[in-house]
Order: C-alpha cells, then structure tokens, then sequence
C-alpha cells in the first residue's frame, strides 16, 4: 500500500469514527482535518466534498463487512456452522469496532437524502449484499436451507442481528454481546432452515 493509499484509508477510519459518533450533518470536513493533523486545503486533495467521502466510507465499511463475510462462505461446512461464524463475526465486530456499523444505522439508513446521486438502492453496500445472497444460495443448493424470496431471507438475519447491536449500543442487553452468539445462531438457522414437514 503507498503512502496516498495508508493516507486515505487513514482518513475513512477518523470519519468512520466520527460520523458515527457525531452524526453527518455535526460532523465539518475540517473537525476531520483537525483530527488528523492535516490543513483543510490539504484534505480536500483526497476527498472533494463531504458527501463524496459519505458515499466512500459506505462502500469502505461494507467491504469490510463483506471481506469477513467471504472468509466464512470460503469455508467448508455446514449452513448452520456458517451461521454461528457469521453472528459471531458482526458480534466481535459491534463491541471491537462499532463504528462500522453505526456509521451504517445513523448515517447511511438515516441520511437517506446524502446517498440519492451514485448511491441508489444497494449500489454502495453491493459487496456485503453479494456475499448474504451467496451465502444463501449455497445454502439452499446444499438442501440446508428454505428457498425462499432472498429479502426475506436477509431481513430475518441482518434485522435480528441489527436489532441486537442496536439492544447492545444502548445498554438494554444484560450480558455482553458474545453471551447471545449461540442462541442467536439457533434463532436464525430454525428459521432459515429447510423444516421436514
């Protein structure tokens, strides 16, 4: 990685931080700047707007997301063992990192209006998407999984995953996360499973 490259991955981390701690419209291009020890002018050479860099850092974390997500679907076992691996991971990532994924929820599914001109849709969480709708289909193929309308499927998972993080971030759960990885993995994969009528 060059020194531009460290430098803007750099960047992504401290807005990353602090959009989500702060939110996007109490966040200024030169409270990141002054964060990262850098003159505004100079900043403005890596990312041309706020909005630009908006749109990065949703690409950025969901290929973070995705990068975990592919290091399970790689692996050979069962739906159910992948299940457990994938709760776990978001699970570690919510209490090491939680700005990944609040930077999700207060930022991207909040300031939907920041997102309309090159964000549309999924275009920018594509990679993250690729690899649940792959996950999926190689459940399904394998008979271990219900087929099922891919929506569905992924607003059962990621819903009762997000619902958790967000018990979590505001202090309701009376254990820590990792505690709930077994009975969250059970809860997904009886739902998704392929029941014998």
């Amino acid at each position: 990685m060059n020194k531009k490259s460290k430098k803007t991955e750099l960047i992504l981390e401290t807005s990353l931080l602090l959009f989500s701690q702060k939110g996007f419209y109490s966040t200024t291009m030169p409270d990141i700047a002054k964060q990262m020890k850098m003159s505004v002018g100079n900043f403005y050479n890596y990312f041309s707007s706020k909005e630009a860099l908006a749109q990065e850092l949703i690409r950025y974390s969901s290929d973070k997301v995705a990068t975990m997500i592919r290091s399970v679907n790689d692996l050979d076992c069962s739906s159910k063992e992948k299940i457990k691996k994938i709760v776990n991971l978001y699970f570690t990532l919510a209490t090491e990192k939680p700005q990944y994924l609040d930077y999700f929820l207060r930022v991207y599914l909040s300031n939907k209006e920041i997102f309309k001109d090159g964000c549309q849709g999924m275009i920018c969480v594509s990679s993250f998407v690729t690899e649940m709708m792959i996950f999926f289909e190689v459940g399904v193929k394998k008979g271990e999984l219900r087929n099922q309308s891919f929506f569905s499927a992924f607003g059962l998972f990621m819903g009762y995953l997000g619902g958790f993080v967000f018990l979590n971030g505001e202090n309701i759960l009376e254990d820590e996360l990792s505690s709930f990885v077994d009975d969250v993995s059970y809860n997904i994969y009886h739902a998704l499973k392929v029941h014998e009528d």
